[in-house]
């Protein structure tokens, strides 16, 4: 028997937040890897480019000028300010991955979660912990890229942004990253089997009982 195709849904927002050194970057590749139901959302961003990165694929890199006119214009479910530089969600690319059917993955802050959560109710907000704040000094200083005042500001950061935990749907403690994306893994392929959106099941069931 026929129970529908899987594309007949309405994509979910997937937010993953954390501390920068958690593993949320390293998390979210792995579920990409995983998974081809759900593409990462590109954000826009005033930060200069590193070595490495790719215009469209890391960042759509824009200048604070065209940045002032993207938020004038309504361009982004949401936006913030993170060390110094500007981050934003962009509106028309997000709307279209998701009426497609398909889910976005959303590299986004509490800031931006909260905005987001206002825009569109219908979010899964995931918050990923370290497993102690002396490990993810660790992990900052085992990057070797940023200063020891860099590293502090973002200690300070970590605290403030740990703060909001509770305003997430499911939080993880990232002790061991495959246990961790088996876990975030396990709640995107529950969220997608709500009744909610699988519109399909309108239909399916009124053939079973008129």
């Amino acid at each position: 028997m026929a129970t529908g195709n899987p594309l007949q849904r309405r994509g979910l927002l997937f937010v993953l937040s954390s501390p920068s050194g958690a593993g949320k970057t390293t998390i979210s590749r792995m579920l990409l890897e995983r998974d081809d139901g759900i593409q990462l959302s590109v954000s826009a961003t005033t930060r200069p480019r590193r070595e490495g990165e790719q215009d469209g694929r890391d960042y759509h890199f824009v200048t604070n000028d065209e940045f002032d006119r993207m938020v004038a214009s309504g361009a982004f479910l949401e936006w913030a300010h993170v060390f110094g530089h500007r981050y934003g969600t962009l509106r028309t690319e997000v709307v279209r991955t998701i009426e497609n059917g398909c889910d976005v993955l959303l590299d986004i802050d509490w800031q931006g979660t909260q905005q987001l959560k206002q825009v569109d109710p219908d979010i899964v907000r995931c918050f990923i912990l370290p497993p102690s704040m002396e490990e993810l000094e660790r992990r900052l200083r085992a990057r070797g890229t940023d200063s020891g005042d860099v590293i502090g500001q973002r200690m300070a950061r970590a605290a403030a942004e740990i703060s909001h935990w509770a305003e997430y749907d499911y939080v993880f403690i990232n002790d061991d990253a495959d246990h961790c994306l088996k876990l975030v893994h396990t709640v995107l392929k529950a969220e997608r089997l709500k009744a909610s959106r699988r519109i399909f099941l309108h239909d399916f069931v009124r053939s079973m009982i008129g």
